[in-house]
């Protein structure tokens, strides 16, 4: 299973080859591959995958992503062990 996190497209450099970016997702800044998204400017999000931004996606639909992994991250936090209550459940079966 893949996982694509939205970030924020905070500094374009299209001189590099191939093109570059850095991106901001939950105060960490990385720097990323815009190959796949060269319309992306200053600003917008991107949904970011093993250092490569593969879409660009309005900021209704990160924010909405950000809510999920928030959830993941609570439910994960619940039984204090890092695994949410179903999977450690499904584990014991």
């Amino acid at each position: 299973m893949c996982l694509g996190i939205p970030a924020k497209l905070l500094e374009v450099r299209p001189q590099d080859d191939p093109p570059m970016g850095k991106i901001e997702f939950g105060g960490i800044l990385k720097d990323v591959c815009l190959a796949y998204t060269p319309e992306a400017q200053v600003g917008d999000y991107v949904l970011v995958h093993v250092g490569f931004a593969i879409s660009r996606i309005d900021e209704a639909e990160a924010q909405e992503i950000f809510g999920y992994l928030e959830e993941i991250g609570e439910a994960m936090s619940e039984d204090g062990e890092g695994m949410p209550n179903a999977e450690k459940q499904m584990a014991k079966e």
